[in-house]
């Protein structure tokens, strides 16, 4: 019996056809009351790249798909902890972290940001992970200042 709950499952040959990959993966894992979400890109879910060239609308794009993968697994963008970001130019730090912002006001999650040579696909321009905890009760948490 599985003890976590695998959010769309795929295999890499359909992800990366121009690759020779052949791996068994998920978007997003729920451990308990921990949501892990695979790195996101400017990619839908049916494969088509939003934004080439477009670091911003990638990250829109990025942004959309957590969102969707989170409430997938029974959470919500209150809910995220630690973010990590990808990007592959640190002229794109801005584009991405206003359309991030957007998505964040008011959650103050603890983030990482990194510059990188590349991504899994050249045309990619930025890439962001999440992990979620989802609070044992929906009482609202005493926030610190």
């Amino acid at each position: 019996m599985p003890t976590h709950t695998r959010i769309r499952m795929f295999n890499t040959k359909e992800t990366y056809p121009n690759q020779t990959l052949d791996n068994d993966l998920c978007q997003a894992v729920r451990a308990g009351n921990t949501v892990y979400v695979r790195g996101q890109v400017g990619t839908d879910f049916d494969g088509n790249l939003v934004g080439l060239g477009d670091p911003g609308a990638q990250t829109e794009q990025a942004m959309k798909n957590v969102k969707q993968l989170l409430e997938e697994a029974g959470s919500d963008m209150s809910h995220v902890v630690k973010t990590t970001t990808y990007i592959t130019d640190p002229r794109f730090r801005e584009a991405v972290y206003k359309e991030t912002g957007k998505w964040f006001k008011g959650v103050f999650p603890i983030s990482t940001g990194l510059v990188v040579q590349a991504l899994a696909q050249p045309e990619w321009l930025m890439e962001i992970d999440i992990i979620a905890v989802i609070p044992d009760n929906q009482e609202p948490d005493n926030q610190e200042t």
